[in-house]
């Protein structure tokens, strides 16, 4: 029986990850807060909600991806190990580089950005002003 919810080939590999990166359960402090936000009356009766804590480093995760207890404990110790991928090894992680991608996305351009994109806009529109067919008047 799983512990965590998932099927066995994905502990086997969370486990197999936690023995490369130096975690053992031991150093975790695992605890179990109540849940909030969407899920109703269910989520709000349950402590579904879990925080890690990894002595050694320092590192902090609370996690409420689901309703699931289990599969709660199973995530926070994925983000676990990415967050101390990240700090050991130098490595961006796939999360970090998402929420890089959005800042960009979200920033304003330059004046001269805005100008070269009128431009660009511009010289569209007066290639598109060729297809028209000729006026009757003509």
């Amino acid at each position: 029986m799983s512990k965590f919810g998932v099927t066995r080939a994905k502990e086997q590999q969370l486990v197999a990850r936690m023995a490369d990166l130096g975690i053992r359960e031991e150093d975790l402090v695992e605890k179990f807060i109540l849940g909030s936000g969407p899920g109703g009356q269910k989520l709000n009766k349950t402590s579904s909600c879990v925080y890690l804590l990894h002595r050694p480093t320092g590192i902090e995760v609370k996690c409420r991806q689901t309703r699931s207890q289990a599969l709660n404990r199973f995530h926070a110790r994925r983000e676990l190990c990415a967050r101390i991928e990240e700090r050991e090894l130098g490595r961006r992680s796939a999360r970090m580089r998402a929420i890089a991608r959005i800042r960009r996305q979200k920033q304003r351009r330059s004046r001269r950005q805005k100008e070269k994109v009128l431009a660009a806009k511009h010289q569209r529109s007066l290639k598109k002003l060729l297809r028209k067919p000729p006026a009757a008047d003509d």
